[in-house]
């Protein structure tokens, strides 16, 4: 497993488990595979609703192995309300400490990001989490954010994936110490997974299109959570780490951006 350092000293591995569209039902026992496997980051988010079925299937392991990782939604931003929503979150997940706190969405029509914000940066500052950052932020509301408290986020969690590259987005997080996160990594699998240049670069060294584009990420330096409820993928999407794509294979992967999105664009989602 490889790690990332944060903008604040603290380290994530790059490859952890999502759960989103994941049933409450279905979360512990693929987030208990997901730890067997060998996962240690588990990103969940207050809207998915399964939050209580991650706290349950990491109950009985050691703590300082985890990276736990949860949203505040779109309803409850605000200072306070924001506050009150990590509460709620945490005690969920049976957690004293959250290892990175997300703001899932800047939803601009209720523009209350900033002060949501600010909020993160008590809950930072009271060592309530290790890190803060944010999720499908734009340049424009990260700019925004940063001009008003002066701090910046430890990592962005966008969609991502080699229709959607965000090579623009990419950039202004290099220049600002910003990780970028991966959501949707595998485009939801079908069409990108049978594409004849992902296929036939998993032809060339033995893997699967999934491992492939997996790799790519990893590559990219993103951090990335693919998401499954199938054993073997959960597995498959974890054994990407003893081999490399060559320069050929990025080149060929980068003609893949059509700069199509599977989720809402960040400026027009509330």
């Amino acid at each position: 497993m490889t790690t990332i350092t944060l903008n604040n000293g603290v380290t994530m591995p790059q490859l952890g488990f999502g759960v989103f569209q994941v049933s409450n039902q279905d979360t512990e026992a693929a987030v208990r595979e997901a730890l067997r496997v060998g996962y240690r980051s588990i990103d969940t988010a207050a809207i998915y609703g399964n939050e209580e079925a991650v706290g349950r299937a990491i109950a009985d392991q050691p703590r300082d192995d985890l990276f736990i990782t949860t949203k505040l939604w779109n309803s409850d931003q605000g200072y306070d309300e924001a506050l009150r929503a990590f509460d709620t979150s945490v005690a969920k997940l049976g957690l004293d400490q959250l290892d990175l706190y997300l703001i899932h969405w800047p939803a601009p029509k209720r523009d209350r990001y900033v002060d949501s914000w600010r909020a993160l940066g008590k809950l930072l500052a009271d060592g309530r989490v290790r890190a803060i950052g944010v999720s499908n932020f734009q340049p424009s509301h990260l700019e925004r954010v940063i001009d008003a408290t002066g701090t910046v986020p430890v990592l962005n969690q966008v969609e991502l994936h080699p229709r959607l590259q965000q090579a623009d987005l990419r950039r202004f997080h290099t220049e600002h110490g910003i990780v970028t996160e991966a959501w949707s990594p595998l485009a939801q699998g079908g069409d990108l997974l049978r594409d004849d240049v992902i296929t036939s670069i998993a032809d060339k060294h033995g893997r699967t299109p999934a491992q492939v584009v997996l790799r790519w990420h990893l590559q990219l330096g993103n951090v990335v959570i693919p998401k499954s409820v199938t054993p073997s993928r959960i597995a498959e999407n974890f054994d990407v780490f003893d081999f490399e794509l060559d320069q050929s294979d990025l080149d060929r992967i980068a003609t893949l951006d059509t700069g199509d999105r599977i989720g809402p664009h960040p400026d027009h989602f509330s």
